[in-house]
Formats: C-alpha cells, structure tokens, sequence
C-alpha cells in the first residue's frame, strides 16, 4: 500500500489505481462522468479535477484529472481547493449548456447521475442564453428509447457497447463541431447486452423503454434483493414494484456472479409476472373454487390413490422439496441425467468451479458445445473479458496502468488472447475466437478426448481422424495460467459432457490451475439435481399405469413431449400453458416477485430471492399450497412450516447435500438495531394516497413472516448483509454509481461479501478412472439428418416470451440446413418443410446456413416437436 495525501491528510492507497478510485474509495465525493469502474479511464469528461501538489512545500500546484492519474507512493492532492472547486463547476455548466430542462419528463430522473453530480459541484443557474443544440433521436427497438440531446459525450455509451459488449451497430459520428451516438441508422440495437446502456449512461440519453411504459419514477418503487430466473448463472437483480404491477428490473451488483451487468433477456424479460396469462385463482375444472375447496380436492387423491410428483429446475429449491415430502422421495421425479452426471463431476472434480469473475480472469479458454451468447449471456460477456488476460501483459510490461484504458487498448494493437469455441452451428463469440470448430456432437466429443489425450496420455486415446486443431489447443492450454473449460447439455451429449472433464482433469494432473464451467439451462437445474429425484422419463410408465400426477411449475410437454395424464392431473403454475390446459385442477403459483426462495446457479452458488410484493387474488408460493395438501391429507399436523425458516430448516435437515443453504442469507429474525430492512426507498412518496379512492386511512404494511424486509420504508438507516439489500442508494448518490458506497473498494465485492453461498467445491483428489466411452465419428447418410437444437436469447426460453417487448424480438419457429444437403433436397430458402414428431406436423420455413455441419439440420426449440429445451438429439428421417 501507498500513502496518499487528501486535503493535507494521510490516507492508504493501492499504488495500482487512479487517484479517482482511491478518493471514492476512501468515502470522498469527487464527481466524475465517463469513468466506470469495469471500463477504465479515458478522460474524457474533465470532471473529476483536483489540484496535485508537488511536495508539502508547493503552494501553487497544478490541476490534474484524478482518473487519469496514478495513486503513487506521497501524492498530494486536494479536493477542495478553490480552483479546482471553480473548474469542476465551470465544466458541469459547459456540459449542461445545451442539456435540455426535462428532468420531471425524463425517465431517469431522480436516479441520474448527471443530477447527482451537477448538485454535488453547487452548479444551479444557467447563463447560456442562445438556442440550444439539438439532435434527431432514433427508433432502436423496443427496449431502449433514445433521447440525443441529453448527451454530455462522456464516451460511456461506445465504451460499453463496442470495446466491452462486442457490438458493432451503435458507434459515435462526428460532424465538426456536433457529436452524435447511436447507430448509422434507425434499427433495434443488435447486441445482446444493450439494456445496459440504461444504467451505464449517466444521463437520461439511453433509457429503459419497457420502464417508460409504466409512468413511474425509481424512488416510488418497491424492491427486494432476488435472483434472475432466465437462465442457469443466477445474476442478482433488483426488480421494482409499484400497485402490484413489477415495472423495471434493475441489477443488483454482485461481483462474483454478474458484477455491473445483466443480458437483455434477463433485464427485460420480467414481463410475465403482469402478463394476462397468469393463473391468479384456483380452476377445477376449469372452474374456479375457493382455495380450501381446491385443498381439499388435492388432499383427497392421497386417500387410496397412487399420487406422483413431477418437480420442476424453475422452481425454488422450497417448492421442490415440499413436493418431494407430500409424494415421498420414490415417487418424486425431475431428475435430468446430463444434468445429474454434471453434478457427479463437478463434485468429483479437481478442477475449480469457477464463477463468472473467475471467467474473466482465464487466460485460455475452450468452450464445448455451446452457444453461449443465446443459452447463458452474461457468461458469453464474461468469456469475451477473458480473450483480454493474456495481452494485458503487453501493457504491464510497458508499465501502462491497466486502469488507462484507452493507452491499453492502443498498446496490445487489437490482440486477444486463446479463445477456442468448438460448436454444431456458429456463435456471438465467434468474432474474438483464435479458432472456431463446426461439427455434430459425437464429433464434438472426440475433438475434447483428443485434447485431453494430447494433454495426459493417460486420458484414452481417440482411434481415427481428428480435426488438426487438437495441437493448437493444447499448447494454448498449457501454456495458460488459468486454462478454462467450458460445456454444457444443450447438445444433448453425455460424451461431450465427459471429454470436458476428461480435459480439465489432464490439466490438473499437469499442475494447472484449471477451471470446468458447466452451463445449466434453467434457473435451479443444479438445485433440482441436489434434492435427488427420479429421471423423469421414468414417470412415464407410473402415469400410463393410471398413478395421479402433481406437476410443480412445470410445462411437462416441454420437457416431457410423450407427456399424457392417463387419470388426475394437478399442475400449480405461474402462467397458462399446455400442462394446465390439460389439468383437473390448477393452483396459482407466486412468481420470483411475488415469494420468497433459494435457486442454485450453475456454479453450485445458493442465493436467495425475496418477495417484492403481496401478490393479490389467491396466489401464493407452490410450497405453501403443498404444505396444506400435506396438512390436510391427514400426514402432517397444522402448523406445518410456518415460514421460509422452517421450510429451509426441515429440508437441510433432510438433504444433508443442501445443508447449508441456510446460509444464503439471514434468517427472519435478524435485525439492525432492532429493525428490519426497509424495501422502499426513503423518498418514497404517495403511499398514503395510494388507496384513496378505496378507504381514506392510511392501510398497515403487510406482515412478512418469512423475511428481515420491510413492506416500508421505515427500517433500518444503514448498510444491511449484502444479500439484504433491496437496491443501491446513498445520500447525494442517488444513480447505480451509488453501489461503490456499499463496496469494500469500489469496484470490488460488497461489504461483508457477495451474496450466496458456495455448496460445491473442488476434489482434493484427482479421480482415479478416465471417461472412455468416446463416440464414433459422425457420418452424414443419405436421407437422414441429425437434429440438433438453435438457441435464441429471446425465443428459447419459457417466461420470458410472455413480456411484450421480447415477444416482439422472439425469433420465428425455422428449420435450418446446409447448403449442400438443400441441393440434394432440391429446396431453397423461399420454400417450407414438414416436420413430423410425436403425431403432430409443423410446417416451418427453412434457412440454409452454411455453418452447419452437413448432415446435421439445426432447429429453435419448438413446443411439441419431440425435442426438449435443452438439446435432446434425435435422428428424424
């Protein structure tokens, strides 16, 4: 550490770091535009001057940008000195010159940086008298609204979305004297991450759009610390409530899981907790009933007949376990094999189980068999980091400060470290790869035994050809620090699944500190896989053999298509689907927003969600309706479970593997000083008028049984646990900047320690036996195509089609082939193909994709077609 002088006081710094970093760090307000703490320095803004000082005995210093200057060893600046006080004034009114008077209008008031600053630096008249500038916005689709002439050129915008994201369509014009960003035309934005812009800008120029709908301001929304439910990497988040509607989902920092930022699916797909096709009442037969009726309906199957449980990788680890008690573990389904044999390797693996911030860390990385830009976004944001790892020592050995980001960038010429992405169809990532691989599955899986052979001789050797990338691989990855491997089910590949293990193993034996990645496809498939369960097709002949069926969340025909209830069927679901258009009874299940719950990411990392509302209607948490089938079928007394607390308690108990699942956050009783945590913002205003129209007195907050959160804004005036806490915001910082008062160093894990809980380590002993069973390899047959699944970020996945905006951008149902198996089918891209599955036949269009294998016909994941949401393969003649 080095000692710094602030205003004539000592203070520790990292030598490492910009005098910006340190003074936020050290609690100082220091205002600042276009500096972020994932991107780096550019100076562009001229915000956060401050007067450096030679030595004790200079009295005149000189006016520096502390973002672009380094935290060395007896640096003397001050903050408050006069001049630097009158420059920072002077270049926020430079700035605001031309920045229109909107901010009552202006979706981002109230949470702005730009007001957060212009307040900070007393800057409050404006002299500019002549006619402003403006600009022509554009129409970028329907999840970002674009208002040009907020822009104050800090350069964030780019920054983020070419240099960090990857994507092309958004740049800066230039045109004498005006500046311009947005795109070269009108046009949805293209990359998969560019909701960011939303909290990456620091004015009102990129705005949420879906947000904008809902007429609301930030500080009148209700929140709660919870987990995304789009995919496997459990990305935090901090959904917004207001009148019972969710409104916005903002994210929520945790530096070991999404850090800053979130996919487009995960930050817009919220949609289907509003949507008009959710189940809000009890339905017997398509009837409603009273939940008491419905109870006891459910109860009554448990009087003599055979009742089976059919669990569910969306639902909370509560909700799975309370189904799990009402059928008995034997006859609790959902268990997944891949998904299974993925949980034996990572806890026999001596590999490290990395998490996202780790990924970004690697120095060489091979991705197997995934699409990761459309099955798990923000690892694909993660992994295009990592290709940076290896040319930063070009800038360390040039003593370039990493946080200079601009003189980086220049230094390594546009270098990028191993990047090998091994795939049936071409990816997002494809742009930064060193070398891409395109091939069916089983040859997928012989190209990972070949690594992993090629890399300890003790790992099986494949017989035959291999692709001649296998020695470019190899040294790539003995060469690294911190090698990756990266696979995952979606193409339905036990084989594949194992090469990778094989390969991280033969890295572990060679001394490397390797890292094994398995994507999984939904929410709490890794949990689900952790409670145990049967293989879901084994369900199949219980049902034919007439046993009633209890589905928990659950579109079985999704996972299931040979599906068919034979007697009773009983599904409890947020929304309406296939499984509850065939039910006898359906019970209306609470979304994330709406309960309380733990989900496992892929990384084996347990984080808790918690309730942002009371959800009306009779819908409640699918554990709470089992709990009271259970209670009244006679087998449990009353008084079963009477909150979270006890759920989580009595499933720790009984799964030792979850035991520590408790940990994921306080218990219910935990309180600061007496006091719970609040979950409005203190600014929240208009809550005594909220049910005028209805009663005149003010109602009391609902009680929560089952959280330290209060439905209030009155609780606890300080920092909570960092799995407490709703959302970020701190006196004066008002904007997302506002997450570095609650970093141990900004830009660093929160105060305390990210949230979640690890339940999954890394072997200490190397397994003794390799994976043998290497596939043979593919070859095309005339007549005969190997289907394999195309996934989309919007379009995949299950909720998140519900919300309108992602509706709009879901991609169309296809059947993609290779250009020279078109030939030989004598079909073009104007013409259509039957395909036939499980008794029924969809005509699609078809796409001729030169980057599929031949052989090999690639097809979205599709409703009713035989071929489940994670890539089960099927040979379809």
């Amino acid at each position: 550490m080095a000692t710094i002088y602030i205003d004539n006081a000592p203070h520790p710094a990292n030598p490492k770091e910009n005098l910006l970093h340190t003074c936020l760090t050290l609690g100082f307000d220091l205002p600042y535009f276009c500096w972020h703490p994932a991107m780096g320095s550019v100076g562009a803004c001229r915000q956060c001057a401050v007067k450096q000082f030679k030595d004790e005995r200079d009295t005149h210093g000189k006016i520096v940008m502390a973002c672009m200057t380094p935290a060395s060893e007896g640096a003397r600046i001050s903050i408050r000195d006069p001049e630097a006080v009158e420059f920072r004034a002077a270049v926020v009114e430079g700035l605001m010159l031309h920045h229109p008077h909107d901010c009552p209008v202006c979706d981002e008031g109230g949470h702005c940086h730009l007001q957060d600053m212009t307040v900070m630096t007393g800057h409050d008249y404006r002299r500019y008298t002549y006619h402003k500038r403006t600009y022509r916005n554009q129409n970028l689709g329907p999840l970002v609204n674009h208002e040009m002439n907020r822009c104050i050129q800090c350069y964030r915008c780019v920054r983020f979305y070419r240099d960090y994201a990857g994507g092309h369509d958004l740049n800066v014009f230039h045109l004498r004297n005006t500046t311009y960003f947005g795109r070269h035309a009108d046009g949805v934005l293209e990359n998969e991450f560019s909701g960011n812009l939303v909290e990456v800008c620091p004015t009102g120029v990129f705005t949420d759009k879906t947000y904008a709908a809902h007429y609301t301001r930030k500080w009148d929304l209700q929140f709660a610390p919870s987990v995304c439910v789009h995919c496997g990497l459990g990305c935090n988040i901090s959904p917004g409530e207001r009148y019972g509607i969710l409104r916005a989902i903002f994210s929520r920092f945790n530096r070991e899981v999404n850090g800053y930022f979130l996919c487009d699916r995960g930050r817009f797909g919220y949609g289907f907790v509003n949507s008009p096709a959710r189940i809000r009442r009890p339905l017997l037969r398509r009837e409603p009933v009273s939940k008491a009726v419905a109870v006891e309906y459910a109860a009554s199957l448990f009087f003599g007949g055979k009742v089976i449980g059919i669990g569910s990788p969306r639902a909370s680890l509560e909700a799975n376990f309370a189904l799990r008690e009402l059928v008995g573990p034997d006859r609790f389904f959902g268990g997944d094999g891949l998904i299974s044999k993925i949980l034996e390797i990572l806890r026999s693996s001596p590999a490290q189980l990395p998490s996202l911030y780790d990924v970004e860390l690697s120095d060489a990385v091979l991705v197997l068999g995934e699409d990761l830009t459309n099955v798990a976004p923000r690892m694909a944001l993660s992994v295009r980091q990592s290709v940076r790892q290896q040319p930063l020592q070009i800038a360390e050995k040039l003593r370039i400060p990493l946080w200079l980001d601009q003189s980086v960038r220049e230094a390594v010429h546009g270098e990028l470290g191993p990047l090998f992405i091994a795939s049936t169809s071409a990816t997002a990532l494809d742009d930064i790869a060193t070398l891409t691989y395109r091939a069916a599955p089983d040859d997928l899986a012989r190209l990972g035994f070949a690594v992993a052979h090629a890399l300890d001789s003790g790992s099986p050797a494949v017989s035959g050809p291999v692709p001649g990338s296998v020695d470019r691989i190899v040294s790539a990855l003995q060469a690294a620090q911190r090698p990756l491997v990266i696979c995952g089910p979606s193409c339905g590949s036990e084989p594949l699944i194992n090469a990778a293990a094989n390969i991280a193993r033969s890295l572990c034996r060679n001394g490397r500190v390797a890292g094994l990645s398995y994507v999984v496809p939904e929410c709490n498939s890794l949990g689900l896989a952790l409670l145990g369960g049967r293989p879901l097709e084994e369900a199949l002949p219980e049902i034919h053999n007439g046993a009633s069926v209890i589905a928990l969340e659950n579109d079985i025909y999704r996972r299931l298509p040979a599906f068919r209830p034979a007697t009773t069927l009983i599904a409890l679901d947020h929304l309406n689907n296939r499984t509850t258009a065939d039910a006898d009874l359906t019970l209306p299940a609470a979304t994330f927003a709406e309960g309380d719950g733990t989900l496992i990411s892929n990384e084996g990392r347990a984080q808790r969600f918690f309730q942002v509302f009371v959800p009306g209607d009779d819908i409640q948490e699918s554990w709470r309706w089992l709990r009271d089938i259970l209670v009244a079928s006679g087998r449990r007394e009353s008084g079963l479970w009477p909150n979270l607390d006890s759920i989580i308690s009595a499933m720790c108990a009984a799964v030792p593997a979850l035991a520590d699942v408790r940990e994921a956050a306080p218990s219910a009783a935990f309180r600061i000083a007496g006091q719970k945590v609040p979950r409005e913002p203190r600014r929240f205003s208009g809550r005594t008028s909220m049910f005028a129209n209805i009663d005149v007195h003010e109602p009391e907050p609902p009680a929560d049984p089952d959280a330290p959160l209060a439905f209030s804004m009155e609780g606890a005036p300080v920092q909570p646990p960092s799995s407490l806490i709703p959302f970020f915001w701190s006196p004066g910082w008002n904007s997302p900047q506002s997450v570095g008062k609650f970093q141990s160093e900004v830009g660093d894990g929160l105060r305390g320690g990210d949230p979640g809980v690890r339940l999954i380590e890394p072997s200490r002993d190397v397994p003794g036996a390799w994976f043998e069973n290497i596939p043979a390899a593919f070859e095309p047959r005339v007549g005969e195509w190997l289907f394999v699944p195309l996934f989309h970020l919007f379009g995949s996945e299950e909720l998140s089609v519900h919300s309108p905006a992602i509706a709009e951008l879901a991609v169309k149902p296809y059947v993609a082939i290779n250009p020279e198996d078109a030939t030989l089918l004598r079909v073009s891209a104007a013409d259509r193909a039957a395909i036939t599955a499980q008794g029924v036949t969809h005509e699609l269009p078809i796409q001729i994709r030169p980057d599929l294998p031949r052989g090999v016909t690639g097809l979205p994941p599709l409703e009713g077609i035989g071929l489940p949401a994670w890539g089960k393969i099927r040979r379809i003649s």
